[in-house]
């Protein structure tokens, strides 16, 4: 499978915007139109599109209304979702036919969306394309991967995730309905949809953005590279509250680190100039777990937090704000 040069994808991240292009923006009239539209159908689309948006004054509002409509209103289907990944994993190999599979597939998945109310997330990109596109916005679909705490990938792991970008006043923005919308989790040994709309992905930042999303490359002019995407599978994890101020994180790139005893490492984190949070670090070792406050500083839009290991073993180290995980790192010091 070709994956997109490092380069590349850094001139790509590059080219999008984010959220806080809107400052004097609130979305509370878009977010209460898609809320008094609940449980509207899908059989008319460009009459729920119209609803969604035709009493709202600026582009980005009417694009917010039509997202948080469809993140509070479609369930995410984990057996489609299984199927999915299975066939996934049989095209892994075979760029062109996963997706020429997937381009064929889409309008079925979103036939049994507009009839069921449920999806995987190719299901979700393709409403939101759909429905951007007939209140006359550019959309696209992109595929990829999708990394997060519970999601681990390889090297030769299949594609299994998609999501959307969006030309507002021609410029890009990235977006992940399928994750805004909630999660699955197994109980009793069953799949159960927990719906728990989440805003962070909408217009995303697009450095963290990156940072849990990684799109196949469609260009064919880019040649087979596996640089980039050996970068991005093995960087540290990153959590959904991370995309809230946004807090990216920036050093180190890699998960995984072995240091000796007495040596320090240092988490650098870029924030916004408004971020005036404390951060700390929770280490776990051996299912024991401690919060420190390391020495930290910060220049600009970066904080470092230094943290010296004194005793031997393995480290899972959370850095944490308020309640909320941002990153997860793991050390083991010999």
């Amino acid at each position: 499978m070709k994956i997109v040069l490092l380069a590349a994808l850094l001139i790509s991240i590059s080219c999008f915007a984010q959220r806080s292009d809107f400052p004097e923006i609130d979305f509370k009239k878009a977010d209460s139109i898609a809320q008094y539209y609940t449980g509207a159908s899908l059989t008319n689309l460009p009459v729920l599109t119209y609803n969604l948006t035709a009493s709202l004054p600026t582009d980005v509002e009417k694009i917010r209304a039509i997202y948080t409509w469809i993140g509070t209103n479609i369930e995410n289907d984990y057996s489609s979702y299984q199927k999915i990944s299975h066939k996934r994993k049989r095209l892994a190999k075979d760029r062109q036919a996963f997706l020429n599979w997937n381009t064929d597939r889409t309008p079925k998945v979103f036939k049994a969306l507009l009839e069921n109310k449920k999806t995987a997330c190719t299901g979700y990109a393709y409403l939101v394309k759909e429905m951007i596109n007939l209140a006359g916005f550019e959309c696209d679909i992109i595929d990829g991967y999708g990394r997060t705490p519970t999601i681990r990938l390889e090297e030769d792991s299949a594609p299994n995730h998609s999501w959307n970008r969006i030309k507002i006043n021609n410029t890009w923005y990235w977006c992940d309905a399928t994750w805004s919308a909630g999660e699955t989790v197994i109980l009793n040994a069953e799949p159960m949809f927990n719906a728990d709309y989440f805003d962070g992905y909408f217009l995303a930042d697009p450095a963290l953005f990156a940072k849990n999303h990684f799109p196949i490359e469609k260009d064919t002019t880019h040649s087979a590279n596996d640089d980039a995407f050996k970068t991005f599978i093995n960087a540290p994890v990153v959590y959904k509250e991370a995309f809230l101020e946004p807090i990216i994180p920036v050093a180190p790139e890699r998960m995984h680190h072995q240091i000796t005893k007495g040596t320090a490492v240092t988490f650098k984190l870029k924030v916004p100039d408004t971020f005036n949070d404390d951060i700390h670090l929770l280490l776990n070792k051996g299912g024991g777990q401690k919060v420190v406050t390391p020495k930290n500083s910060r220049k600009k839009n970066e904080i470092s937090l230094a943290q010296t290991f004194t005793k031997k073993g393995l480290y899972d180290v959370h850095i944490s704000t308020k309640d909320h995980l941002i990153a997860t790192y793991v050390i083991k010091v010999k």
